[in-house]
């Protein structure tokens, strides 16, 4: 049988590609990539990446419509691209950078994934980027969603038919924690760009008021914070001006296939992001039967099952916030309890594995049926 061939329009660098193409190569597709940037990710060795090796300042997805004049001048090299691999399918990850290349391209059959920004961000800011995005959102056979708030909100900018294709974990590797609080010190734990949307100013004030109830109930918490960014120092000016900084941990960024391990030593998993299209790392939480507590903002409600998995609480509100991470600081039974129906939860509608399967249909769907 002829291996399906599928050429990615993606950044080579994220994480979200690596996986993709990864696992669609050990299913059996022949992939390529043609990325913008230079590669700086974890390939198999039968990928064949293709890079302009553009400046990563050039190519960010949050730049304006007049940085994306130089995709422009890549169109010719995409071409070549095309006609050397011989894609079954031209896929573009991210509507706006790569969505303009695939929709410039004219290859046919051609797919789109949203991923968030670009459509949450991106047409909002301008009438032209507006206009670039709905152009774009033209030429797909099938546009591609992680989540229902997000297929929503691309709905408002074309009338086709946006298929949910949730992004899920590998299972095997996010697996069970297989203890629970081995001392008397309860961990709080987030994993999260340093990012003024993800909300961790509002986890650290939370924390600080959970942590001087927990003291009262002579129960000691910590909170630990994965990832770097921009707000770092004012972040941990924030933690010293509560006088909590000797509590909370800042651990930087880690390699992606350390986050399993980091998982395993928290005891409830707090995001509270004040936008945020998809939650992948409540999905990656849950899967290691963490409790978690998330805000009420775009895709993470569709990841948790209030007062079954986790807590949905609004955004911005550090009380209500400090009073869930209390009540599970306190009940042991209840973390164990919302811990295990969350593996579960995953298990049932966030496996890697079945989400792979989906894509590869949508793939032979749009070949043989034009979707």
């Amino acid at each position: 049988m002829k291996k399906l061939k599928i050429l990615l329009l993606a950044d080579s660098s994220s994480i979200h590609t690596q996986r993709w193409a990864n696992s669609l190569s050990e299913s059996g597709v022949e992939i390529a990539i043609f990325s913008l940037c230079e590669s700086v990710g974890h390939y198999h060795q039968e990928i064949e990446i293709y890079t302009n090796g553009f400046d990563s300042k050039w190519t960010n997805r949050n730049n304006n419509i007049f940085s994306k004049i130089i995709y422009l001048k890549t169109i010719r090299n995409l071409r070549k691209v095309i006609k050397e691999f011989k894609p079954d399918i031209l896929h573009a990850h991210f509507a706006t950078s790569y969505g303009l290349l695939g929709a410039l391209s004219r290859f046919k059959p051609f797919i789109i994934s949203v991923w968030g920004s670009d459509i949450f961000e991106f047409p909002r800011r301008t009438l032209i980027n507006n206009i670039v995005l709905r152009f774009n959102l033209l030429f797909p056979k099938c546009i591609l969603s992680t989540s229902h708030i997000m297929a929503i909100e691309t709905s408002k900018y074309t009338k086709k038919k946006i298929l949910v294709t949730p992004f899920g974990v590998d299972i095997s590797k996010f697996m069970q924690k297989s203890n629970y609080n081995k001392n008397s010190t309860i961990v709080f734990g987030t994993i999260k760009t340093l990012d003024p949307v993800y909300g961790i100013d509002t986890l650290i004030k939370a924390f600080n008021i959970s942590h001087n109830k927990l003291l009262s109930k002579n129960i000691n918490s910590e909170l630990h914070i994965i990832g770097g960014g921009p707000e770092e120092l004012k972040l941990k000016k924030l933690a010293e001006d509560l006088n909590i900084n000797n509590q909370i941990f800042f651990k930087g960024k880690i390699p992606h296939e350390e986050v399993p391990q980091q998982l395993q030593n928290f005891d409830i998993f707090v995001a509270l992001s004040n936008s945020e299209s998809y939650g992948v790392a409540i999905v990656e939480a849950s899967s290691c039967s963490l409790p978690v507590i998330v805000s009420n903002v775009g895709g993470l409600p569709e990841v948790v099952v209030n007062n079954e998995t986790g807590f949905i609480i609004e955004p911005s509100n550090p009380e209500e916030a400090a009073a869930k991470m209390f009540e599970l600081g306190i009940d042991k039974e209840k973390r164990e309890t919302f811990g295990k129906q969350g593996r579960h939860f995953v298990e049932e509608n966030y496996n890697w594995e079945t989400n792979v399967k989906q894509m590869i249909e949508i793939y032979n769907n749009s070949i043989i049926n034009g979707y």
